[in-house]
């Protein structure tokens, strides 16, 4: 099965937690690759980086102290079609992943990717439970199938970029 790899090193100021990911972003081997994804744009526009990166470039968040990974790591075209069980595995190995890198903030690409993740609802935004010592935040899905339109979704990555920048250097 060909997958997406894991950019995360000890350390980071943020890692952005996926579902799973999609099949074109499979294919062709990079984060957030999908048609109409907002992901990348969004991520500059907001300040969260300070500068537009693309698909192509999804390694290069390292240098900029940001990792990726995702929940679940079996492409699918949709995260309906994940099972129970994916979800439940995930939780484990990304528990693993989140204890062992330590990043100063966690924030879920979407409210279901943090409610399968932490098995309960949340609303967008900031949570107050902290994760393995890491802020949590969560952020709208960027995937062209939310149908929350662009303004809302670059209000939550905006929020993102001002907890960002009330980090310790």
């Amino acid at each position: 099965m060909r997958t997406l790899p894991d950019y995360l090193r000890p350390g980071m100021k943020l890692v952005i937690v996926g579902c799973n990911p999609g099949d074109r972003s499979a294919r062709v081997g990079h984060y957030y690759a999908g048609r109409g994804n907002e992901f990348w744009p969004l991520l500059y526009e907001s300040g969260v980086m300070p500068e537009l990166l693309e698909h192509r470039d999804d390694k290069r968040m390292i240098e900029f102290g940001i990792g990726l990974t995702d929940l679940v790591k079996r492409p699918t075209r949709g995260e309906e079609e994940l099972q129970r069980e994916e979800f439940a595995e995930g939780r484990i190995v990304l528990s693993q992943k989140l204890e062992q890198f330590a990043p100063q903030v966690i924030a879920f690409n979407g409210k279901g990717t943090f409610e399968n993740f932490a098995q309960r609802a949340c609303k967008l935004g900031p949570q107050k439970d902290r994760l393995y010592g890491a802020q949590v935040f969560v952020l709208p899905s960027t995937s062209a199938k939310n149908a929350v339109g662009h303004g809302t979704k670059l209000r939550y990555f905006r929020q993102l970029a001002a907890v960002l920048a009330k980090l310790p250097a």
